[in-house]
């Protein structure tokens, strides 16, 4: 399966929403033989450290996202669902230069 990479994966940190311990996660897609693989976990970061090092550790291209949510106007204001415009957003960041958490 080389050349596919999961670039909206959701671990056991992602709470109510996954369950992907990360050292499992990391070794099946080894034996897969994918060369990358992302996180995105609900607006937490608390994986990233040990899905790093795991992705180091069986040579696999470790990408770091998180899926966060941005409130139009308050985080306290909910709109009814039938009166709120459905609208996506998809917020991607970038570091051009190389980083290590080693």
């Amino acid at each position: 399966m080389s050349g596919f990479t999961h670039l909206h994966v959701h671990t056991e940190y992602s709470l109510l929403d996954g369950m992907c311990k990360i050292e499992d996660l990391v070794g099946r897609a080894k034996e897969l033989d994918m060369e990358a693989l992302a996180i995105t976990d609900h607006g937490t970061m608390y994986g990233v450290m040990e899905f790093y090092q795991a992705a180091k550790k069986h040579g696999i291209k470790p990408i770091i996202g998180c899926e966060v949510y941005l409130a139009l106007q308050d985080r306290f204001k909910r709109a009814s669902r039938t009166h709120a415009r459905p609208w996506f957003c998809w917020l991607e960041i970038r570091r051009a230069t190389r980083i290590s958490f080693s």
